[in-house]
């Protein structure tokens, strides 16, 4: 319960008046000492503003201490309760069925008061009043699916029961070969006749759901194991075996390393002969190929290395007219080398006339 907790943190009266036991809250639950619940132990909680659940069945008796750690999310405050769970053994109750209520939710079921709303609409079906809950657990928790976040959409319920007394006609309809026929075929099952004792809809137990449990035709607990290969006899002393028994590699080195090696070499010494073992040879194929082509071929080669000769021994060549030097006849002034990456190139330059001097002038 949210009210246990809220008196471990600041009262929200100091901050809000009149507005206690407000704070949202978070729980964590484990056993003392471990990360997680008993296996048999769930927890849920829907909401911070909601409180939180504890539920489930024994398997065993003994006792459990499980650590609640409440998180308040207005101050982020932590408290720590220890609750202490004691089991004792007793007998189970000889009859059991268990219900599937559709129309529920598991932290809308596990509330006292709703607890004694479908106990007693079960005692008016199961015709007594020793009636006890045996098990609550969710769909979720038997594989079902998760709801649409909907109304109308609800996870489910399966709520079990015993009691000491047999079962009651309108349970023993479930039994009866037509009403397993008709839940097999997804047809609708109606409510047998004189067996609707459900007197609020959200409390409706699904029929093709129900299983009862005799448990006086069925053994308790499993039998114990005979004493035999792997069992240790009462009081004996257990004879650990001796070490296996030295195994011999050898075998599986051959096969494993020195087989492909083998087949390794072999493939590559046959490839090596297709490869460089079949070949025809220079001699073989100039004896093959026409002496006519074989001249023109030879022709081609000589000349090519002719010229190759010829390009070798030739020198160097005079340089162009255009890079050398240039000057003025009259003055005698010479002009400086043309070089390819000169800013500035001369425009016109005076050349030296050989009849210039003898012609007289007029």
């Amino acid at each position: 319960m949210r009210e246990t907790f809220q008196s471990d943190f600041e009262p929200l009266s100091k901050l809000y008046a009149g507005r206690l036991y407000d704070d949202p809250m978070t729980f964590k639950c484990n056993r003392q000492y471990f990360p997680d619940l008993p296996e048999w132990l769930r927890f849920t909680q829907r909401h911070p503003y909601d409180n939180g659940f504890l539920y489930g069945t024994p398997l065993a008796p003994g006792k459990n201490i499980i650590e609640i750690f409440a998180f308040n999310k207005r101050s982020y405050d932590t408290t720590r309760h220890i609750l202490i769970i004691s089991v004792v053994p007793e007998e189970p109750l000889p009859y059991q069925a268990e219900f599937f209520i559709k129309l529920r939710e598991i932290e809308k079921v596990l509330p006292s008061s709703v607890q004694d709303e479908i106990q007693q609409d079960l005692q008016k079906l199961w015709d007594t009043e020793t009636l006890e809950i045996v098990n609550i657990s969710s769909a979720l928790d038997r594989g079902g699916r998760v709801p649409l976040p909907l109304a109308g959409h609800f996870e489910g319920v399966y709520v079990k029961v015993g009691s000491a007394q047999f079962f009651s006609p309108c349970l023993l309809m479930v039994l009866q070969p037509g009403h397993q026929q008709q839940c097999g075929s997804g047809a609708k099952v109606k409510v047998p006749g004189g067996c609707n004792f459900c007197s609020i809809p959200s409390n409706c137990i699904t029929w093709c759901k129900t299983e009862l449990f005799d448990l006086t035709k069925q053994p308790l607990t499993p039998p114990p194991p005979t004493a035999g290969a792997g069992i240790l006899e009462a009081g004996g002393d257990l004879d650990f075996p001796e070490s296996p028994p030295s195994r011999d590699l050898f075998p599986d080195y051959l096969v494993t390393v020195i087989v492909p090696l083998i087949i390794t070499v072999v493939l590559c010494l046959l490839l090596a002969y297709i490869m460089c073992g079949r070949r025809e040879g220079v001699q073989k194929r100039n004896e093959r190929t026409n002496q006519i082509q074989l001249y023109h071929h030879h022709t081609i080669q000589g000349n090519g290395e002719e010229l190759r000769t010829m390009a070798g021994s030739r020198g160097p060549a005079a340089p162009p007219l255009s890079t050398l030097p240039m000057f003025n006849s009259r003055s005698g002034q010479e002009a400086p080398l043309l070089r390819s990456d000169s800013p500035s190139v001369p425009l016109i330059l005076a050349q030296h006339d050989p009849y210039s001097d003898s012609l007289p002038r007029q």
